[in-house]
């Protein structure tokens, strides 16, 4: 996944009152959970989720909370309901947008998590040979470097090394060490992500992977590499995120007609 802001709109329902914060992570969280179980198949095409009561207690949770995250599930796509009968799943998961493929923060947020970064380092060097040519790089250029430490809801996740071209690497060093979201941040700046190449194996962690992620040197990480262009297919970022295997995986699907890459938390794969 670098990373940007989702959002959910609030929707009333019958003697409830407007959901508070809390309210809304609760019911994202239940509508994210259950949209990974109707994602591996656990009710089948055409089945019936439990009951709003048995899903309150499940999660323990109130009914209006329930509603808000069957509200969501519908306008992706993945249920339906009639009234006196329980919602009947529809479909499968919808691939991610762009964005949210792109954005770790805002991936995480239409996962219901709470993304968080922690500034590991910042610099500006001369470019390796490697960064030369994702970037398109002459050879003694300097790029801008980020290291960060990506949490989910306060959990170590990701260990997010990007690295940005002259250009763009000026706007990412005047932002705050605090900034969630730099791929927002730099939309907001007038820099356009257009096409991103994906590139996803299985990398051994090294000590600083190791003493940021609280796993062993060598333990298999999730590698995605990535290279970000913008709309005149000039390289804007060239990142290397290094995730714990048991937070996200990701999900290919392929047609004749078309292809999508997804990302979601990791747990029954």
């Amino acid at each position: 996944m670098t990373d940007g802001a989702a959002g959910t709109g609030k929707r009333a329902t019958p003697n409830s009152a407007t959901p508070n914060g809390r309210d809304q992570a609760l019911y994202r969280k239940v509508a994210a959970d259950l949209g990974r179980e109707i994602g591996e198949g656990r009710y089948g095409s055409g089945g019936r989720l439990p009951a709003e009561g048995e899903l309150a207690e499940r999660y323990g949770v109130s009914r209006g909370t329930v509603r808000q995250a069957m509200a969501l599930l519908r306008t992706e796509g993945l249920v339906a309901s009639r009234r006196g009968t329980r919602r009947v799943v529809i479909g499968m998961p919808r691939p991610q947008s762009f964005g949210e493929l792109l954005s770790f923060t805002r991936w995480a947020r239409s996962m219901g998590e709470e993304p968080g970064g922690l500034m590991i380092a910042t610099e500006t060097r001369t470019a390796d040979a490697t960064e030369c040519v994702q970037l398109r790089l002459p050879e003694g250029t300097e790029v801008h470097r980020v290291r960060r430490l990506r949490t989910l809801s306060g959990r170590p996740a990701m260990v997010e090394r990007t690295v940005f071209p002259p250009a763009v690497g000026e706007l990412v060093a005047e932002l705050p060490p605090d900034t969630v979201s730099y791929t927002v941040a730099l939309e907001e700046r007038g820099v356009l992500f257009a096409d991103a190449q994906h590139t996803i194996d299985l990398c051994p962690a090294d000590a600083e992977d190791a003493r940021l992620l609280g796993c062993r040197p060598g333990d298999p990480l999730l590698r995605e590499r990535r290279c970000s262009t913008d709309p005149a297919g000039t390289p804007i970022e060239w990142s290397d995120d290094r995730y714990l295997p048991d937070t996200v995986a990701f999900t290919v699907h392929s047609s004749a007609a078309s292809g999508s890459l997804a990302r979601r938390p990791a747990g029954d794969t």
